[in-house]
């Protein structure tokens, strides 16, 4: 399995290539390889939508500033500036696609009530004024730069390949004394009209072409750059989103939690209560008619305990008992009841609060239940220890089959039963990696602040 916060990793190989070798493969083969096609279609795409942006700039911003005296001209000017998001959309899926450079979209446009809340909420967006600065660097990186280097890549290949058109098209050209010449090029009084000329001419061109990719690389890293700094979210943010998910998530987790002891109140509780006062109802009849209640009465006293039984189950899954001794404590319970051999290990200086110790507590059930269920293992290790800073390290580790669900877009993927402990982490700015590759071992990291969110 792919892990989420991946580790450095050594690989051996039986016979290296000498560096000489394998820089000499790599610029050879750099020309031939899709990196150096997708660079050039990168730049000759956005050459041609950065002419388009250009024109955007100058007719929208002109547009609405000479509008800007009539009613119209501040509307137009607040669309036309949110108009930088969607070339922000645009410019991020090119890199993407073609450069590999994936960055997180900035948070969506929200717009204040009514028109002057709108405009108001234009004209402050950070996003859109950020994409057009974007659109601005791309008159001159995207066009300007562009074309030098589209221009460059077309004239390398054209004099890497002039033998083929001198040997056919047989061009000629007419000195100032009348006389012609087979040539294609020349260099004041220097035709290229004979094979070994023409070849030297395109041996440079050759030469030329194994320099290409390294422009395109460097152009389309400050592209690279460019799109990071300017059009992913920035860290405030980031730190929006996540505080509005982790909002979400709470919620969400409290709902089912909610909806969860409903269903096992009514379906569980509820019907084995009924079920015990009928019997006692029973047993009244029959005392009432002198006869002997006693097996009734043994029966509502099986019930009720069972009843007992669910409703301690109940209240240990919404805060266990154990918890109000520690962490330790509850987990050494929690240990004990699994079906699989688990070794604890707890060594913390400070004891959390009880919002992460609850937290560290139902990610060790989680984990340890699906440890149980999926794993096949014989054997699993829990260690919650001190971390860098005020934070704890809870590790929960298996010898089964490995193979959990592989991460998509840094995210776990869904049915791993890992998304929601992560989404729950994160509610109090914890973090949780998973390294489980095929044949195992699983090892689950969980890191929390030692006293809630920071």
């Amino acid at each position: 399995m792919t892990e989420t916060h991946a580790e450095p990793t050594l690989v051996l190989a039986p016979q290296a290539p000498e560096p000489e070798e394998h820089v000499l493969r790599t610029v050879l083969l750099a020309p031939v390889r899709a990196r150096f096609w997708k660079e050039l279609v990168y730049v000759l795409t956005v050459f041609v939508i950065g002419c388009l942006a250009v024109a955007y700039l100058f007719l929208g911003f002109g547009g609405g500033l000479y509008l800007a005296i009539t009613v119209i001209g501040l509307p137009v000017l607040a669309v036309v500036l949110l108009g930088g998001r969607v070339w922000g959309r645009i410019y991020r899926a090119l890199a993407k696609d073609l450069l590999g450079v994936a960055v997180a979209p900035p948070p969506p446009f929200a717009p204040a009530p009514g028109l002057l809340g709108f405009l108001k909420s234009a004209f402050t967006d950070r996003a859109s004024w950020r994409a057009a600065l974007f659109l601005l660097a791309q008159a001159v990186l995207g066009v300007a730069v562009g074309y030098l280097v589209l221009v460059t890549v077309a004239m390398t290949m054209f004099i890497a390949l002039s033998p083929i058109p001198w040997g056919l098209i047989h061009p000629t050209n007419v000195d100032e004394n009348g006389v012609e010449h087979q040539s294609m090029v020349q260099f004041g009084d220097f035709y290229l009209d004979s094979w070994p000329k023409v070849l030297g001419f395109a041996l440079i061109g050759l030469l030329g072409c194994l320099a290409l990719p390294w422009l395109l690389r460097g152009v389309c890293w400050v592209h690279g750059l460019l799109t990071i700094a300017l059009l992913s979210a920035t860290a405030r943010d980031r730190v929006v989103t996540e505080l509005r998910e982790s909002r979400l998530t709470a919620v969400e987790d409290s709902a089912a939690t909610l909806r969860r002891l409903e269903r096992d109140l009514h379906d569980g509780t509820q019907a084995r209560l009924v079920t015990i006062a009928m019997a006692l109802g029973r047993a009244e009849e029959r005392l009432a008619e002198g006869g002997d209640p006693s097996d009734l009465i043994a029966d509502a006293r099986a019930g009720s305990k069972e009843a007992l039984t669910e409703l301690r189950e109940l209240v240990r899954g919404i805060h266990p008992p154990a918890l109000e001794l520690g962490l330790e404590p509850a987990l050494e319970t929690l240990t004990a009841r699994c079906s699989v051999p688990v070794e604890l290990r707890v060594h913390l200086p400070g004891r959390p609060t009880p919002a992460i110790e609850a937290i560290a507590y139902f990610s060790v059930a989680e984990l340890l239940t699906n440890v149980v269920r999926h794993a096949r293992a014989t054997g699993a290790w829990v260690s919650v220890l001190p971390g860098e800073g005020q934070t704890i390290v809870v590790t929960v580790r298996d010898n089964g089959i490995g193979g959990v669900s592989t991460p998509v877009d840094g995210a776990l993927g869904a049915g791993s039963g890992l998304s929601g402990l992560a989404a729950r982490a994160r509610t109090v700015d914890g973090t949780l990696s998973v390294r489980s590759p095929a044949g195992g071992p699983t090892v689950v990291t969980i890191v929390l602040p030692l006293a809630g969110s920071r």
